[in-house]
């Protein structure tokens, strides 16, 4: 038995430090179940899988703005190093993919953030989510985040601030439903705690209580509107279909 970064870092002929980098990222796997704990003592013939993001794909620019199109598995931040200049206008988890906007210049950075502020920025997602969904539902709950080493949201009427999630179904297979939905808030984890909260976690999202193990949890932001225009993110193929 061996460590588990140990292992990839002979078996991949990379450093330890590299190894363990991509078992924190959730992209190494062994048959179809992620590696979560890099010191996990496994087998020494244990064969892994990486998995690498897709490349980010830019899907508009000009002087003001950049949309892009985030793969899964790549934290926000990093995108924001990929351009020179830019600033994030706003965050996707590190799992979820879709459209993420980066601002270039002060004063459009400015209105834009206003814009987030006074909730006039309409974020439209698609998720595949535990159990049957066949009606619209409303959740309109305050969520309290607190930030440790993980960040965890809850429904907390006292020290949450205001949230509200719209979702619409649009396709059953199964016992797990894909839904479209509408957020005007951007609290931290806001969509997989509302849907947690009324009993429909979204697939893969083990940290809000959805018990089907899948590559990474499975949001996709579908388009976002900012400032009168619409900026869009076609869906990756473990979206389109689930399974």
């Amino acid at each position: 038995m061996e460590k588990a970064y140990k292992l990839l870092a002979q078996q991949k002929e990379i450093s330890n430090k590299k190894a363990k980098e991509l078992i924190d990222r959730g992209l190494v796997y062994v048959l179809d179940r992620k590696v979560k704990i890099a010191r996990a003592e496994l087998p020494e013939d244990t064969y892994f899988r990486v998995e690498m993001p897709s490349d980010i794909v830019i899907l508009y620019q000009d002087d003001d703005l950049i949309a892009v199109n985030k793969p899964a598995q790549i934290d926000s931040y990093e995108i924001q190093d990929a351009f020179e200049g830019a600033e994030l206008l706003h965050r996707l988890d590190r799992e979820t993919s879709g459209v993420l906007l980066l601002g270039r210049n002060p004063e459009f950075i400015r209105r834009a953030v206003e814009a987030f502020r006074q909730r006039k920025v309409t974020k439209e997602y698609v998720a595949w989510v535990e159990g049957v969904i066949y009606e619209p539902i409303e959740i309109d709950l305050p969520i309290h985040t607190i930030k440790k080493s993980k960040a965890f949201s809850k429904i907390d009427p006292k020290l949450g601030k205001p949230a509200h999630t719209l979702v619409r179904p649009n396709e059953v297979q199964g016992k797990k439903s894909k839904v479209d939905i509408t957020i005007d808030t951007g609290r931290t984890h806001q969509i997989r705690v509302h849907l947690a909260h009324v009993g429909h976690p979204v697939v893969g999202d083990e940290q809000y209580g959805s018990r089907t193990s899948a590559k990474r949890i499975l949001l996709h932001a579908a388009s976002i509107t900012l400032l009168g225009q619409t900026y869009t993110a076609p869906e990756p193929k473990d979206i389109q279909r689930y399974k």
